[in-house]
């Protein structure tokens, strides 16, 4: 699984004390020999035995959890390299999903793909969390709405912000992008609330 990082800075640090993108790359959660299936496990594990079916997506979790790990770690690392304070870990999270078993999960495809989303992003905060750092699980569908009161100013004025940022940070500036700086920048202000 690949996913987006960007890492911002802000205040007295900058020329205006206006925002910056420090660090942009995507990571990769799963590498290696497990990459070919890890990436997607409950699909992996499709039409095993139940038995064997737990244990794949087992470690199909846990080589995720492992390259979050790795990754958030790297990610802190090159920031405190670079003279940056690692503040907070932003995840865009999906909506909630049921506790399903895997073998409830492994039943109906579309849980699959459920389950593979709600992994990933899981896998991401859980790092966080166990590097030491404060994680902030932000809904996709609300990140409007939070974004709105996080940050206490009009959707213009942010709309305003991604566009500087995306001009300092070159492209892509897509609506991924712009959707990780505005979770980043969430993450930032609820540092300093």
């Amino acid at each position: 699984m690949t996913t987006g990082c960007d890492m911002l800075r802000h205040g007295p640090v900058t020329r205006d004390g206006n925002l910056e993108v420090v660090d942009r790359r995507r990571i990769e959660l799963v590498e290696g020999a497990d990459a070919s299936w890890a990436r997607q496990p409950y699909h992996a594990a499709q039409g095993l035995n139940p038995e064997k079916a737990r244990a794949l997506v087992k470690r199909g979790i846990e080589a995720a959890r492992r390259g979050a790990v790795r990754e958030i770690q790297a990610a802190a690392e090159r920031a405190r390299e670079a003279g940056h304070e690692t503040a907070a870990c932003a995840v865009l999270v999906a909506g909630p999903m049921r506790d399903w078993s895997v073998d409830e999960i492994l039943a109906v495809h579309f849980r699959m793909h459920k389950a593979e989303g709600v992994l990933f992003r899981d896998a991401l905060l859980r790092a966080a969390d166990g590097c030491g750092l404060r994680s902030v699980a932000i809904s996709e569908k609300q990140l409007a709405e939070h974004a709105k009161g996080a940050l206490a100013i009009p959707a213009a004025a942010l709309m305003k912000r991604l566009a500087t940022l995306g001009k300092s940070a070159g492209p892509p500036w897509g609506k991924d992008q712009k959707d990780a700086a505005t979770a980043a920048m969430i993450g930032l202000q609820s540092r300093t609330r």
